[in-house]
């Protein structure tokens, strides 16, 4: 998964997938999901990043089975702050 922002349009994108998309569906004025050609979320568009956050931290929180065993270890070793 990559973050990244565009301060220019005040664009936060999600890449979810390193897979294509082929089709997106608004859900508001603010959010867009794409999707690839089965239909899986490969990315998520939020529009007005900063007027929408209510916090200017990302916090990420996976089950451990979904973290590289590099993010695992780096957990561990700081103690799970």
């Amino acid at each position: 998964m990559k973050l990244t922002y565009f301060p220019d349009t005040d664009t936060l994108y999600i890449d979810l997938a390193d897979r294509p998309s082929t089709e997106s569906e608004v859900l508001n004025e603010n959010l867009i999901i794409d999707f690839d050609d089965e239909g899986r979320p490969v990315g998520i568009t939020v529009e007005h990043y900063s007027q929408t956050v209510t916090t200017p931290a990302i916090e990420v929180s996976l089950p451990g089975e979904l973290l590289p065993t590099s993010a695992v270890n780096q957990t561990v070793a700081r103690g799970n702050d």
